[in-house]
């Protein structure tokens, strides 16, 4: 049973991680105004909203299958407190710390109609620091660091993510310098 429940905790750790991969390169081409024919805006948004909540399923059995698992004998305390756990403190620590960010970003997404949109949007951009972080927690947690798959798997996701993130930069700053030169045009016609 132990076995099993590692196996499990590893596989739904990587589940997790790929997810919220997707889930923050979607974001970041919704952000960007990204679109290709026949695939509508709105898809892309809510593809990710769908994803981000099986993410967080993953991610919650995760945390569960963890606090389970007799071999680390985290309890819920140290699931709860970062930094608390006898085993692999700061790396677990970590992953707490990951989770209460992520955690931060579903609560003000499900109270947005309700909070603002520029409140929703400054907290959201804590999804930008818990991704990095839980990345570190499963570099340095997880057993399968080292393993060939483990890496091609971390690595694969830390490539798209680099990959949106510098399309969303190119993109932002394409836009701002066709505003900058749209706003003289404006000016001479008035």
């Amino acid at each position: 049973m132990e076995s099993l429940l590692w196996y499990a905790t590893r596989g739904a750790g990587m589940v997790s991680l790929i997810l919220l991969t997707v889930v923050g390169c979607l974001g970041m081409l919704t952000v960007g105004r990204w679109q290709r024919p026949g695939w509508p805006r709105f898809l892309t948004a809510e593809l990710h909203s769908n994803l981000a909540l099986l993410s967080i399923a993953f991610l919650a059995i995760h945390i569960l299958i963890a606090v389970l698992d007799p071999y680390t004998s985290l309890g819920v305390g140290a699931a709860l407190i970062p930094f608390s756990s006898p085993y692999r403190q700061f790396w677990l620590g970590l992953g707490g710390v990951s989770m209460y960010l992520i955690g931060a970003v579903i609560v003000t997404s499900l109270l947005r109609a309700r909070i603002g949109r520029r409140t929703w949007r400054a907290v959201h951009w804590l999804s930008y620091a818990a991704w990095p972080i839980a990345v570190l927690h499963g570099i340095g947690t997880g057993t399968d660091g080292g393993e060939e798959w483990g890496l091609i798997i971390v690595g694969g996701c830390v490539l798209a993510v680099l990959a949106s993130l510098a399309w969303r930069i190119a993109e932002t700053r394409a836009a701002k310098a066709q505003m900058e030169t749209a706003l003289p045009t404006r000016r001479s016609v008035s």
